[in-house]
């Protein structure tokens, strides 16, 4: 890898040379007619592609002679703001700002002019005016160059996540107040079986399947297998960080002006776009401990010929992984709270009879296999079971942050011809080998029509036994044989005509085309081959249908060379596909006609559409092959065609109504469903300080592919049998039945009958701005989604069970839902649990409400510049009904079994200075639910049900060397902070991976040079 590294640099380092000089912007056909300034604004912005940036309620009234002639953008500015009282400043983003100018007001308009006017200086701020913080671009396809608009977007800028110290996608967008959703980490289980790799992102908390994620407004495609194996999702994980420019987002429902998926919002990450110089930037990183050392490099820059002009960028990843036992808090299974009971080692070799209860193999035997997981073997006990041989090691062999190295490379490009019409190209191309570790492979009798029996007839004992052996290090011929491996392939590109039509109508028509090619790779252990190396040839089965074999117990414990692992060891490779098209025609008029408060802005889409995936799994994965695998095959496609419109009215100068309404039509499966969605918006500035806002708006979620065309799959989970606690262990706690934690086949098949989700949501709020250092803004928001798919949980279907089976809690044996549920269930002829068979159903309703507050705070002195951010989310409520005839469910009530926060909050305190920066970011997450609240089984008189809001800080520096170099120190974790402690979270590694890791406080030291263009 290093090897690699230092050619990649090489070849870039030459690449900079080659492109170092940057030559300035074209000058353009320019034709824009005397009128009022924000209107000449637009036009300049729709003419040279330039985005402007201004303070609507300050140009009111304020007028412009407009500007002729072949012309660069500043030209065209400097001419139009000639004698406004206003300026332009470029911002950090590459938008131009426009500002009021120190101690000048607005001149008289100036007469309209038949020839192009000299150009006259722009009067010059005393002080370097402000720049704009905010651009509004997602949410809207008419051009707006408003600061605020009806519902409230947040922005975070490049300069943002520098400040921050946040170091990938997922880091940044989990530091989002209104991304509360719990998601896969990279320590997740579920995370490493069904979408290894990638991350996700869940405003609202409503599931990642419902927050659409764009890039430069364009949909990319899913990734390829479903998460949780369940709904497809949009990937972050791979997303080039060094090439954002921006990220916008937008929370409720945007399918007036998107489509499917934005019910919970949208993610818009807007790469950089401009170049006037070549950028190269390194970071490298790695913890305190001296561990997970990571490399970044990006390097950009622009060239312009004549009218063609292209931006490209590249970025280089390589991230080493950090394993569970390279942190002391999570490196044995005696770390887990109460050892005694919990912290048992994972049993490496295990017997047991058929009551469960160990069979002692002796302290002399488990001494003989005291070298195996790096010396940490020995002769363990489980309290209530007995004695066998286990590593408290092994429980730690998998990877907490994933083995990653990459490449991401992007162009945009353009080109304007004679008739006014431009053709603009994006590419985004991705690869990326991603490797991670779960757990080691593991086996028990699996007979070949797929049936773990667990228990088999031995011959050699004259007894039902059941044999279980999780390899160790030493057996697998090291750690890399058990890693799962990863190869993805991302490709995106969008092409297509910019132009206008008259002198008001501008359109868009573009293609776009977006695929996620993967190459992913399990370590299985080949069932058949493991049953005959431990236990021989089957000799039948017995009266009660057990397998028989005459096994050996000297086979159990005697260690496998690698040539035995290697005969019973295999491979399952997956090639999953996914990709979206998309072809569009949008036309627009940012002055259809003009109203009491300015010009009335319109714009009308039109888009045909195909998504389609393809999970192409290995076809033994499919079969009874593999040891605890049987995996379900997919694939699917659907078409969809829509149109969509959208005006803004500024009614009065102080107030501003917007409505769009859009049909989306889909057909799959010999179905069409469709669905009209609508939103509208108000703003009112009753004062130049204040805006008042609002917004209503309904989405929509097309039946996701994966819960329309999976095919007949398992997968293994565990469940509480209701039924044999309570007619065999009346008065039992559940968490103390012996049948509470029974593992399961969980089946699982689409439904093609599904129908659209639906939703609607509003916000209220309010922005204030009483001074130039101060912005203040509180909103309302509620969000009711009806209709939503959820698969049927195994848990509920083994309570339904119960009920039928004694008949209570209202439930008939005899009714058809008790004939569904009991169908349902398979057990096997001793009466114990096998398997449970669910499917994805239209039937849950979710709903969610509460307040987003922020505030931002600039100050100059003497001693610098001060900025204070902060943002605030706190969630009045979050119910779920997830079937018509059940209650509704508080989701932050204890014993919910959802874990996710009521508020999230992060606050920025930030310095400049000669040169000089400084910044500290801190986040808190509000308090979670204990391991007993979120497994159900918290009581009173147990420890409470909650664990407190947790703190995390991040503080970066800076300095500027010149105008074209700087470097940075980022501390991540700044005060070290470990997980909090939970006495009841009993499971490795004894913390909820959802929201916390233990990679401790973290460096990374990055240093920009700029090679020519301005300065950085």
């Amino acid at each position: 890898m290093r090897l690699k590294f230092r050619h990649l640099l090489l070849s870039l380092a030459c690449s900079a040379a080659l492109s170092a000089h940057a030559q300035e912007p074209p000058a353009r056909p320019i034709d824009i007619p005397a009128g009022s300034l924000a209107g000449a604004l637009d036009a300049l912005s729709r003419q040279s592609g330039t985005q402007v940036v201004y303070p609507a309620d300050q140009l009111r009234g304020v007028e412009t002679g407009g500007v002729q002639g072949t012309l660069t953008s500043d030209q065209a500015l400097d001419r139009l703001l000639a004698g406004s009282g206003f300026a332009a400043r470029r911002g950090e983003s590459g938008a131009v700002v426009i500002v009021r100018s120190a101690d000048a007001a607005p001149a008289p308009a100036p007469r309209a002019q038949a020839e192009p006017a000299p150009a006259a200086p722009a009067p010059q701020a005393e002080e370097p005016p402000a720049v704009l913080e905010t651009l509004q671009v997602t949410g809207s396809r008419i051009p707006r160059t408003q600061i605020e608009g009806p519902a409230p977007i947040t922005m975070v800028t490049a300069a943002d996540i520098k400040a921050g110290g946040f170091v990938s996608v997922p880091d940044v967008l989990a530091s989002l107040t209104q991304n509360g959703g719990e998601t896969q980490s990279q320590q997740s289980a579920g995370g490493a079986d069904f979408s290894p790799g990638a991350q996700q992102v869940d405003l609202r908390a409503l599931g990642p399947n419902h927050t659409l994620v764009l890039v430069n407004g364009r949909r990319i495609a899913d990734f390829p297998l479903p998460f949780g194996g369940r709904s497809n999702f949009t990937d972050i994980s791979s997303l080039p960080l060094g090439m954002i420019d921006r990220i916008e987002v937008l929370t409720g429902s945007a399918s007036a002006i998107y489509g499917s998926d934005a019910i919970s919002g949208v993610v818009n990450l807007i790469l950089k776009r401009e170049a006037d110089g070549t950028t190269i930037d390194y970071r490298y990183g790695q913890t305190e401990r001296g561990d997970g050392a990571s490399h970044r490099l990006n390097i950009s820059g622009g060239l312009s010929k004549g009218n063609f002009n292209v931006v490209a960028g590249l970025e280089y990843r390589a991230q080493d992984p950090i394993w569970g036992f390279q942190r002391r808090q999570q490196d044995s299974s005696f770390d887990a709270p109460n050892p005694s009971r919990y912290g048992y080692p994972p049993r490496n070799f295990l017997i047991t009879d058929w009551w469960d209860d160990y069979i002692d193999p002796g302290e002399d035997t488990c001494a003989a296999l005291s070298g195996l997981n790096e010396g940490t073997m020995q002769h363990a006990y489980r309290r209530n079971y007995g004695y066998y041989c286990g590593s408290d090691r092994a429980v730690a062999y998998r990877t907490m942050v994933s083995e990653r190295d990459g490449v991401n490379l992007f162009a945009s490009m353009g080109y304007d011809m004679a008739n006014g019409m431009r053709w603009f190209a994006d590419v985004q191309a991705g690869r990326h080998e991603v490797s991670l570790f779960r757990a080691p492979r593991s086996w028990s009798l699996m007979t070949p029509d797929g049936i773990e029996w667990d228990y088999f007839y031995n011959q050699n004992t004259d007894q039902l036994e059941y044999w279980q052996r999780q390899f160790t290090v030493e057996e697998m011929g090291g750690l890399g044989t058990g890693m799962v491996n990863t190869v993805q392939k991302t490709f995106g590109v969008t092409t297509g005509f910019t132009g206008t039509i008259g002198s008001d109508w501008d359109y868009e028509a573009a293609l776009s085309h977006s695929q996620y090619r993967a190459r992913i790779s399990w370590p299985q252990i080949v069932a058949s081959a493991a049953n005959d190396l431990f236990l021989g040839p089957l000799l039948g089965y017995d009266g009660d249908g057990y397998p028989i074999y005459d096994a050996d117990y000297s086979r159990m414990y005697t260690p496998l060379t690698r040539a035995e692992y290697d005969s019973i060891f295999a491979r399952t490779t997956y090639n999953p596909e996914s990709e979206t098209q998309n072809l569009s025609f949008t036309l627009t008029n940012a002055s259809l006609f003009e109203m009491a408060g300015g010009s009335a802005g319109f714009a009308a889409t039109a888009e045909l559409g195909r998504q389609s995936y393809d999970l192409k799994p290995d076809p033994l994965a499919t079969e009874y092959y593999y040891y605890s695998w049987k995996d379900s095959d997919g694939a699917g496609s659907r078409n969809r065609w829509a149109l969509a419109g959208e005006m803004r009215l500024p009614v009065l100068e102080t107030l501003n109504l917007s409505v769009a309404g859009r049909y989306d039509q889909y057909r799959f499966a010999g179905r069409d469903p469709g669905k009209f969605t609508w939103s509208a918006g108000m703003e009112w500035r009753p004062l130049d300080s204040l805006l008042v806002r609002g917004s209503y708006g309904t989405a929509f979620r097309a039946p996701d592919l994966h819960y329309v065309f999976t095919g007949p799959g398992n997968d293994e989970t565990s469940v509480v049998d209701y039924y044999r606690c309570d007619t065999e262990e009346a008065g039992e706690n559940y968490d103390d039945c012996s049948y509470g934690d029974e593992g399961i086949i969980r089946s699982r098949v689409g439904n093609r009958d599904l129908e659209p989700e639906t939703s609607d949501s509003w916000t209220a709020g309010m922005v204030w701005s009483p001074t130039s250092w101060l912005d203040l803004s509180l909103d309302y928001f509620s969000i009711d989604m009806r209709n939503q798919v959820q698969d049927l949980r195994a848990n509920d279907v083994m309570q339904r069970e119960r009920d039928c089976r004694l008949g209570i809690n209202g439930q008939s044996p005899s009714s058809a839902t008790c004939a569904d549920v009991l169908g349902r269930v398979t057990r096997t002829p001793s009466g114990a649990i096998y398997g449970v068979h669910v499917n994805p159903i239209n039937i849950a309703r979710e709903q969610t409400s509460g307040v987003d507050f922020s505030a931002n705070l600039r100050m100059e002195t003497r001693l610098g510049d001060f900025g204070l951010s902060g943002a605030y989310t706190w969630v009045r409520e979050h119910d779920i009904q997830e079937y018509p005839d059940e209650p509704v469910v508080d989701m932050f009530a204890v014993n919910s079994g959802f874990d996710i926060p009521r508020s999230k909050a992060s606050l920025r305190l930030s310095w400049q200075r000669n040169g000089w920066s400084a910044a500290i970011q801190g986040r808190r997450l509000g308090s979670l639910p204990n391991g007993w609240s979120y497994d159900e089984v918290w009581e009173e008189g147990d420890p409470g049900p909650k664990i407190g809001a947790t703190y995390r800080y991040n503080a970066t520096v800076g300095f500027q060397f010149n105008d074209h170099s700087q470097i940075s120190l980022a501390v991540v974790n700044l005060m070290d902070k470990a997980p909090p402690h939970d006495p009841t979270y009993t499971s490795y590694p004894y913390y909820d991976i959802s929201w916390f890791d233990t990679e401790g406080r973290s460096f990374y030291l990055q240093y920009t040079h700029k090679f020519g263009g301005e300065p950085l």
